[in-house]
């Protein structure tokens, strides 16, 4: 039997024998036999992780310390275990001559000399780990497993598992080849979350992921975690996110769609300046509304980082202003679109409205500002500076000027999700209105059905039926439909710019074109 030295903590002593249900040396059961002081420590380290308490890893440290401290003398392995199995703790007297080590363990058990069935966890220590360790040094291994509380740190880890490896107090990071810790999984990953590699940063008092790396074996049902340094590790379940590298892809695809959009906008409004002495045509106008509201949105947004790196926060209370003014007059002349269409479709002989495009003006126009100015007097200081992690967990943040807000943000979905369901029903209805009208008419088909899908497609980007795609990916976007998103949405201004050219191009080239149904509406 070998009786365990340590240092003694300055906690309270509380009996072994409510704590440890077994007790093991190289294998071998024996009497109980570690000092009181340090059966204390573990037994309010075991009552700390069972009353969810804030200090559960401070608690933890110091029970990892005073093992590290604990020297081994007849025993190669040391092992203690939890009457709750709350925590495990697994002591290995590394040699001189180390060549590496396995651990693995389960709920109940955990060995290093050999394979635990049914292990939750397994950890390969490399051969080279002893470059780190001077033979004067204490070269005591200690290995822990945490069962953490529910939700904790507002958390989801895998099996609620934390798994701490350390040696003789040294601080071990940088290795060449690093320590790999594999999480075997009980049951299929079936929700949207996948895991991933952290450690906890007794610094900053929660999880990080630098110098970890993440390898999911779907079919084995395994996470490989492979870290360059030795603390606690776990798993966390996360919201699928893309890589770094995806997002400055969709980074530069969104500017550059949007850039591209804005310059055929504006030519579009300056080839509506010279059209409208020619005709007055009361849906181009409806067009050219939506037009100004997506040159409002694409230039308050391509500026909007730029604006948000200034020292002075001022210019980004404005820009956060208009750019959440513009982006809901964006919607509202979406919606106007669709009701236009309606008006156009449905009730041909029976649209006369007085000041038809007056009202339409004070509803795209007006509503929008009205909910920005109520949102500033409500709070003065939701329009600021905003920052934005990249990714999901991901150090690498943007900042922009926009609502700080998550009212305000559920608002606009709410606001939008309305607008879309009815400009969904609109297309609806537009395409069986010209199903029925081709089907009467006996021209030639095939030039026709190409027509109308360019009608359709046409009419699609007018309605923003593309900005639909975020209702139906039920969580987070997976990263094909992210680029989908991107670059419709970032050229919805060419396409709508593309449709009016052809679609006036179309009328102009048919005698009689040009007076359209929406005229008889007093302007």
């Amino acid at each position: 039997m070998c009786p365990a030295k340590m240092v003694r903590p300055e906690r309270t002593i509380i009996l072994w024998e409510l704590f440890v249900e077994e007790e093991k040396c190289d294998g071998v059961s024996h009497q109980l036999s570690v000092y009181d002081d340090l059966k204390g420590l573990l037994k309010e380290t075991e009552g700390q992780i069972l009353s969810d308490s804030e200090n559960i890893m401070s608690d933890v440290k110091l029970t990892e310390e005073a093992m590290e401290n604990t020297a081994m003398q007849n025993c190669k392995t040391y092992f203690y275990r939890s009457a709750k199995n709350r925590l495990m703790i697994h002591l290995y007297k590394a040699e001189s001559n180390f060549e590496g080590l396995n651990l693995s363990a389960s709920n109940e058990i955990a060995s290093s000399v050999e394979m635990v069935k049914k292990a939750l966890v397994e950890v390969n220590l490399p051969k080279t780990l002893p470059l780190q360790i001077s033979s004067k040094e204490n070269r005591t291994i200690v290995f822990c497993l945490m069962t953490a509380p529910e939700n904790f740190m507002n958390k989801s880890l895998l099996h609620g598992k934390m798994v701490g490896v350390s040696i003789g107090r040294k601080n071990v990071k940088g290795l060449a080849d690093p320590i790999k810790i594999t999480f075997n999984l009980v049951e299929e990953q079936k929700d949207k979350k996948e895991p991933e590699c952290h450690f906890f940063n007794f610094s900053t008092n929660d999880f990080h992921k630098d110098g970890c790396n993440t390898e999911w074996k779907r079919e084995e049902r395994q996470v490989i975690c492979s870290c360059d340094h030795l603390t606690y590790f776990s798993v966390l379940l996360v919201n699928r996110t893309i890589s770094e590298k995806d997002s400055i892809v969709l980074t530069y695809i969104t500017l550059i769609g949007c850039s591209i959009s804005l310059f055929f906008l504006v030519v579009t409004v300056f080839l509506f300046i010279g059209y409208r002495k020619k005709v007055a045509d009361v849906t181009l106008k409806v067009h050219m509304n939506l037009v100004m509201a997506l040159i409002m949105l694409n230039i308050h947004f391509l500026a909007s980082e730029p604006v948000a790196s200034l020292p002075n926060t001022g210019p980004c209370v404005y820009l956060a202003v208009l750019l959440h003014c513009s982006l809901l007059a964006t919607f509202t002349w979406m919606a106007i679109e669709g009701f236009h269409l309606y008006m156009m479709l449905v009730r041909v002989f029976n649209i006369y409205i007085k000041r038809y495009l007056v009202k339409l003006g004070l509803v795209g126009w007006g509503l929008p500002a009205v909910v920005v100015i109520v949102i500033a007097i409500t709070d003065k200081d939701i329009y600021q500076k905003v920052t934005l992690s990249t990714t999901a967990n991901s150090t690498t943040t943007t900042e922009m000027c926009y609502p700080k807000s998550e009212e305000v943000k559920i608002f606009n979905m709410c606001f939008f999700g309305l607008v879309w369901f009815f400009n969904f029903i609109i297309l609806g209805m537009t395409c069986k209105v010209i199903t029925s009208l081709r089907n009467d008419q006996a021209s030639d088909r095939k030039s026709q059905a190409r027509k109308d899908i360019c009608t359709i497609l046409g009419i699609t980007c007018l309605l923003g039926i593309t900005w639909g795609l975020v209702f139906f990916s039920f969580g987070h976007l997976p990263t094909p439909a992210l680029y989908l998103f991107c670059i419709l949405n970032s050229l919805q201004g060419f396409f709508i710019s593309l449709w009016i050219y052809v679609s006036k191009w179309r009328a102009s080239q048919t005698p009689g074109n040009d007076s359209q149904v929406t005229r008889s509406t007093d302007m």
